[in-house]
């Protein structure tokens, strides 16, 4: 991504590709501050400042909004007619699954990203408060990429319960709850996985699974932002933070989604 730091060699017309597609910077001829008037296809996006502030943000002049990277200014300024709409109905969302009692915040750390067995399980409540939190033996070898970046080793597993000992106890948990994650398609994945494992039968991991209702925050959160991809014609996808443990991220779900309301 390109840092204001770099906004002095840019120059007063160029071209950055973006998303596949391409857009035309243009200063305008009468100042020599760090601002640019966007075009793509000849259609006027918007215009954009480099400050530097204590933010060392990218503002959007016609949104009022700022953004750290210019990239993510340009997709912001490609927001579809009915982003307001939709950036609203997320709004009413959030408020009205962080009202319901029922609501539970998983998180899964896991071995891998490719045929992952969990190493650590949190649950919280829709208040932050810790309902359920044991790291797991994964009975398998963990990836020395997955330690990095949660410091979870298989000697400090080695006599942690597996998932089978933790099952029918989270399975009571869970139970006709609405349960939040965030990338839920990855999470509910690895319990699959594991409940396979335990069960030996897929029809039975599919009815422990069937006994909650399982909510990902990721794509509405996306819409939220209103950063627009070019490349896969929707929202993009915006990383929760740099937590790897748990019940951190549970409340960093919540924190974040709060901000939403």
């Amino acid at each position: 991504m390109l840092s204001p730091d770099l906004t002095p060699s840019l120059g007063h017309l160029f071209t950055r590709t973006i998303d596949t597609r391409a857009v035309c910077f243009v200063r305008p001829g009468d100042t020599d501050r760090p601002t640019w008037a966007l075009y793509e296809d000849a259609r006027y996006l918007g215009t954009v400042h480099a400050q530097f502030d204590s933010g060392r943000n990218w503002h959007v002049q016609t949104l009022r909004e700022q953004h750290t990277h210019l990239d993510d200014a340009v997709r912001a300024l490609r927001r579809p007619a009915s982003w307001r709409t939709e950036h609203e109905r997320v709004r009413r969302w959030v408020h009205g699954i962080l009202a319901d009692p029922r609501l539970v915040v998983l998180d899964v750390q896991t071995t891998a990203l490719t045929e992952p067995w969990a190493v650590q399980i949190g649950v919280t409540d829709r208040h932050g408060t810790v309902l359920f939190n044991e790291h797991l033996n994964p009975l398998a070898d963990i990836a020395p990429a997955a330690t990095a970046l949660h410091g979870i080793t298989r000697q400090q597993v080695a006599d942690a319960p597996s998932f089978a000992a933790i099952a029918h106890h989270l399975g009571q948990l869970l139970h006709h709850r609405r349960c939040l994650i965030y990338n839920a398609a990855f999470d509910h994945g690895v319990l699959e996985r594991e409940l396979r494992r335990y069960f030996r039968s897929t029809a039975h991991a599919r009815a422990w699974l069937g006994q909650c209702t399982w909510v990902d925050a990721m794509r509405p959160y996306a819409a939220w932002k209103g950063l627009w991809s070019a490349r896969r014609h929707s929202y993009r996808f915006q990383p929760l933070g740099g937590s790897y443990e748990a019940v951190t991220n549970c409340r960093l779900l919540l924190s974040t989604l709060d901000q939403v309301r």
